[in-house]
């Protein structure tokens, strides 16, 4: 910081027409020494508000201090608020124009709705959202840089800094963009076939190897005593191309996200069998995304692109505010989708395709705060199925990934209520899970891969 002259210094000139500028570095070195330079602008200011006059400043400072000065102008100004004021003034973006990833689904609403509902450019972002085709290309398109931050399944990081799947690359989760909403969907011909023990022999897509879907569908087949290597088909395949799969019978059923398990039903081929949140209420599925690279090249930007994600994500799960985001994402450009499929999907009143109008309100979710818990629990099943082998630091590698301080700090900025912890237990399909016993978990499954 440079300082023409020090207002609270009763030997400076102060004289009539003193033009004292204090500049500010964009960045301090060290944290505490920008701060105490902002409360001495701070300070500065206040003092030239109150004795424009710079011979009274003086007189004033020669006759009480500078530190009574100080206390004295405290009284009747807030000094402290002012000066947090000032430390949280919006700071020049590195890069205000970016490009982000995302798949055509009501996962993404957050991502998506936050530009035409203009939560990017509250945060002085001019960011364009890429509808991307599949995961593995949005994966691909991420680690080339072609999109500054993305979409992703919340498994999807984890792998990726991990080199699964990938080379590896630091990849970290800022906020979880929706919990629950995906559902497993059948073939109308299997109507009749609704216990998963006589699903021997049938084949499920899901959207990707590291995905909920995927973790999700073989937790709750092995739970029915079904092998989800040996007893059944699992497909990759792009949610887009699910239900034209269900169509031409190349698959009797998947776990996806919606809108597209909806349109199975809109389109007459298919029913939801069971939601997702009945298997694990409070599952997440996708994230928002970003290489630890970008944080740091772009610490400023990182900032206003997380307030404007987790703002959007706070909006998104306000249950009176779903019509409003189905018309806003609805279209071709996002998600080509008639807007009573997405509405159905949001809202949680809908038909279950079986001539049943089900009222779940709970149907999706969208709860921004990325608990450590979720990364260690994923990590469970990547090592139950033999995506990973060997010894797993679970709670190290959750905490690297997963930004859960982070994303406090920013939830308590926006005035959303922030859980006080990064890990909590919960359960899934009647069996609990403590996140501090992470081998115990996988070693008590009887269906599972040695590893």
């Amino acid at each position: 910081m440079t300082l023409a002259c020090d207002p609270f210094d009763p030997s400076a000139a102060h004289a009539e027409g003193c033009t004292c500028r204090v500049q500010l570095p964009a960045r301090p070195a060290n944290a505490a020494a920008g701060e105490d330079r902002v409360a001495q602008m701070v300070r500065t200011a206040v003092l030239r508000a109150a004795f424009p006059n710079g011979k009274d400043r003086r007189g004033f400072l020669r006759a009480v201090g500078a530190t009574t000065a100080a206390a004295a102008l405290a009284q009747f100004f807030p000094l402290q608020a002012a000066t947090a004021l000032a430390q949280d003034a919006p700071k020049a973006l590195e890069r205000p124009n970016l490009k982000i990833g995302f798949i055509p689904i009501t996962c993404a609403s957050p991502i998506i709705m936050a530009q035409p509902m203009g939560f990017y450019s509250r945060y002085g972002l001019n960011a364009e959202v890429i509808k991307t085709a599949g995961w593995a290309i949005v994966r691909d398109k991420a680690l080339n840089r072609e999109y500054d931050a993305s979409h992703m399944l919340s498994p999807m990081p984890i792998a990726i800094s991990m080199g699964l799947g990938s080379l590896q690359q630091d990849w970290q989760i800022p906020a979880i963009e929706n919990i629950n909403g995906q559902a497993i969907v059948l073939a109308l011909k299997h109507k009749d076939r609704r216990d998963p023990k006589t699903w021997k022999g049938m084949r499920f897509g899901i959207p990707f190897d590291y995905s909920m879907h995927n973790y999700l569908l073989r937790y709750y087949l092995a739970e029915a005593g079904i092998d989800p290597d040996a007893d059944v088909q699992l497909r990759v395949i792009p949610p887009p191309e699910m239900v034209a799969n269900l169509r031409a019978d190349n698959i009797d059923g998947f776990l996806g996200p919606d809108p597209v398990n909806q349109r199975a039903v809109f389109d007459g081929i298919g029913f939801i069998h069971i939601l997702s949140r009945d298997i694990w209420d409070g599952h997440p599925c996708c994230a928002f995304s970003v290489s630890k690279e970008f944080i740091a090249a772009n610490p400023n930007t990182f900032l206003a692109l997380s307030r404007a994600i987790i703002d959007a994500t706070g909006f998104a799960n306000k249950a009176e505010n779903r019509k409003q985001i189905a018309e806003a994402i609805a279209p071709a450009n996002y998600l080509n989708q008639p807007p009573v499929v997405v509405e159905q999907a949001l809202t949680g009143i809908y038909a279950d395709g079986l001539g049943n109008i089900v009222n779940q309100p709970l149907r999706a979710g969208f709860d921004p705060f990325p608990w450590e818990s979720f990364g260690v629990w994923i990590l469970t099943q990547m090592k139950r199925w033999g995506q990973v082998k060997g010894d797993v630091d679970y709670a190290a590698v959750a905490r690297n990934v997963m930004l859960a301080t982070d994303a406090r700090r920013e939830m308590t900025a926006l005035g959303l209520a922030a859980p006080e912890a990064n890990t909590k237990s919960f359960v899934v399909m009647g069996k609990p899970f403590d996140p501090a016993t992470p081998d115990a978990y996988v070693n008590s499954f009887a269906i599972r891969k040695a590893g």
